[in-house]
């Protein structure tokens, strides 16, 4: 999940791949100043399940880390898509949003 405001993009995850994972326990977030590519591996997430990798939906630079969800790794379970976002990314080019699916088309194809 990635929403854009300006050049700047919050990354986490959907309410759905929560569910998916279960309790998690763990997150590695990426460093502040990181530039990430499209499809790099820019977090991981621990649950009870398995460790999951978060890959970066955009190329750009991190700008921001959500320490309250490293601190607190149930927020991304509790408030995903609120409270529980992972990390802002300055986007390299702000049209890289363009080409990806809304919430609406997302819900369509979890059901």
């Amino acid at each position: 999940m990635a929403q854009g405001d300006g050049d700047v993009a919050t990354v986490g995850i959907t309410a759905y791949a929560a569910d998916q994972l279960g309790d998690i326990v763990f997150v590695e977030a990426p460093k502040v100043g990181a530039a990430l590519r499209k499809g790099q591996a820019a977090a991981m997430l621990e649950s009870v399940k398995a460790a999951s990798d978060v890959y970066a939906p955009v190329d750009g630079e991190v700008t921001e880390v959500n320490h309250a969800v490293i601190a607190e790794p149930a927020l991304l379970n509790s408030d995903p898509q609120g409270a529980g976002w992972l990390y802002q990314i300055r986007l390299a080019d702000a049209s890289a949003l363009d080409g990806m699916m809304d919430e609406a088309a997302y819900a369509e194809i979890t059901k």
